[in-house]
């Protein structure tokens, strides 16, 4: 555990997310396990034949980041689309089961609900199907997607954007999430893809991966210390964003201040056991955190722990607060 967030302040910190609530905006999907055996080859083909003996569903992309919010404690609200189809209806259920408020969920006839299927045998992933229609939603659905978020925005602490460019955020929706926000007092996290970044410019956090921050920014990320802070603090003005995270895997968080602090943190040394979902359980921590009061590195140290604490679980999973403070 990194020194600077002691374990007195990180027990503070958790024990207010109960208290906290926030509205997650952006791509919902699917996240489907089939589990099974190979043991022949296809008379039809050259191909492999699964025999399927368990399924699993999960709530997978902006729907993870609420379930993530949800499972630490807090209240949430999801804004996003989903088709008109089972797995739709079937998530929105689900996620309403688990008292997350779906009233912002809309159905769009036009576009499947996301699904991201992953067939698994002998404890390898062997394929994954995807269904998706990663066009632009129409306006009138962007419309109502902005009123429940004018509906809902008042009675919560903050909003995270969760972009996979599927077609839910636009620059015009973008721009009108910032406005909403900054005329409500309300601090804007988001996590959005390069090609979606720019459209945000002004939020609060802005959180990638390195992969993404090196296309942002137009060249890899340097080595030295020097080099690297000057690289970030570059992205950060250019962003117009009051913090910069850049998550970096095994090489743990760099974070970048608008005063112009920038920090390390170093990751956990721990054994990995799946890295999907782990940037949603890491954006849905910061943001809880920040609107507990943290500050941005007691936030990001926060977050680099539930990222390690993630990782240790197998497929698209949660934390607890009990991870949290139990995790050393």
């Amino acid at each position: 555990m990194d020194e600077r967030l002691s374990r007195v302040r990180r027990e503070e910190i958790v024990a207010q997310f109960a208290d906290r609530s926030l509205l997650v905006v952006g791509d919902l999907m699917v996240d489907e396990y089939l589990y099974g055996s190979a043991r022949r080859i296809s008379q039809e083909g050259p191909v492999m034949v699964i025999d399927v003996v368990s399924d699993e569903f999960k709530p997978g992309g902006a729907a993870n980041v609420g379930n993530n919010i949800r499972s630490l404690g807090a209240r949430v609200a999801l804004v996003g689309v989903v088709g008109c189809d089972d797995i739709g209806r079937v998530l929105r259920q689900t996620l309403a089961d688990w008292q997350v408020d779906v009233s912002g969920i809309l159905e769009d006839s036009s576009r499947p609900t996301t699904r991201k299927t992953r067939i698994v045998a002998q404890s390898q992933q062997v394929m994954r199907v995807d269904r998706e229609q990663a066009a632009p939603v129409g306006e009138a659905t962007t419309r109502g997607l902005l009123e429940h978020v004018r509906r809902i925005l008042p009675t919560v602490d903050g909003i995270l954007v969760s972009d996979y460019r599927k077609g839910v955020l636009s620059e015009s929706s973008a721009r009108s999430l910032i406005d909403l926000a900054r005329s409500l007092g309300k601090p804007l996290i988001t996590n959005p893809k390069p090609s979606s970044a720019r459209w945000l410019s002004g939020a609060r956090v802005l959180s990638l991966n390195q992969v993404e921050a090196e296309e942002l920014g137009g060249g890899p990320l340097p080595d030295s210390d020097d080099a690297l802070h000057r690289y970030g603090d570059r992205l950060a003005a250019s962003m117009d964003v009051d913090t910069l995270l850049v998550t970096r895997g095994s090489r743990g968080l760099c974070l970048w201040l608008r005063n112009g602090e920038y920090h390390q943190i170093p990751a956990h040394l721990v054994e990995v056991a799946d890295i999907a979902g782990a940037g949603d359980t890491t954006i849905g921590t910061m943001a809880l955190a920040l609107v507990c009061g943290a500050s941005d590195t007691e936030a990001a140290e926060l977050a680099n722990l539930a990222g390690a604490c993630v990782v240790r679980k197998h497929g698209v999973a949660t934390i607890t607060p009990e991870d949290l403070l139990h995790a050393v």
